[in-house]
């Protein structure tokens, strides 16, 4: 990746922790925080309570890139409540690694104000060159290959009619099949169709039918009541045997 076209660019670090710092604290144990500076940009990490010699952070911020600026400046400090806080040590950080490969995860050391050894700060840092220069659109426009020339027009007939522009519509989908009716067929019957052609005689309850035309019944009627062979209710040698009701008097 190239170094140069930084500006306006974004660079991600990440504060991991410090390892073997300075002990500023006869009694108690310290209190570390990270103060980053990168031009005009500053920045600190939370404090970490009774982090000691080993704190650790995890805490990401981002800055935008200045051109021909290319180091970080890092501080440690001890947080205190009631006196300054105490400077704990500090460092350069270069940003060549980060620019070159777009990735870096080192320790970096610090120092005293007197010059000595006072711990290591471990950063992560990531940066993708935003300005690096693309090829442009154009320069991947079709071009016709080497070796290969373009295809000829179709050869037309002389008197044959010119190929359509419409294509032919394409085949119905139900040509071949129609479509499910969405309406089932109704169940069969419980009983079963009524015949086609009517019965005879219809309707017909008495079997077997009656003669046509019907007899005539006997003329004259027989007396009534009839005869009966307990003889009649009035006495013998009554003037009207057999009859009823009696003639009036």
């Amino acid at each position: 990746m190239a170094n140069y076209g930084i500006h306006g660019g974004l660079l991600e670090v990440t504060v991991v922790s410090c390892n073997k710092l300075k002990d500023t604290e006869w009694i108690s144990r310290q209190d570390p925080y990270v103060h980053i500076e990168y031009g005009s940009n500053k920045s600190s990490t939370r404090t970490c309570k009774d982090g000691g010699k080993n704190p650790t952070f995890q805490e990401k911020f981002v800055y935008s890139l200045i051109e021909g600026l290319r180091e970080l400046n890092v501080t440690v400090w001890n947080s205190n409540t009631i006196t300054h806080d105490d400077f704990i040590g500090s460092g350069k950080i270069p940003l060549s690694k980060v620019f070159s490969q777009g990735f870096d995860d080192s320790s970096w050391p610090l120092q005293s104000k007197t010059g000595r050894h006072a711990g290591e700060v471990r950063l992560i840092m990531h940066y993708s060159n935003s300005n690096s220069v693309q090829k442009p659109a154009n320069d991947y426009a079709q071009k016709p290959s080497k070796g290969i020339a373009p295809s000829a027009p179709p050869y037309v007939p002389e008197g044959a009619p010119p190929p359509s522009m419409y294509s032919a519509p394409p085949p119905s989908m139900y040509a071949a099949h129609p479509p499910p009716s969405m309406y089932s067929a109704p169940p069969p019957a419980a009983y079963p169709p009524p015949s086609s052609y009517p019965s005879y005689p219809p309707n017909s309850g008495v079997y077997p039918p009656a003669p046509y035309p019907p007899q005539a019944a006997p003329y004259p009627p027989p007396p009534y009541p009839p005869n009966s062979d307990y003889g009649s209710h009035y006495p013998q040698g009554s003037p009207y045997p057999g009859m009823y009701p009696p003639p009036p008097y």
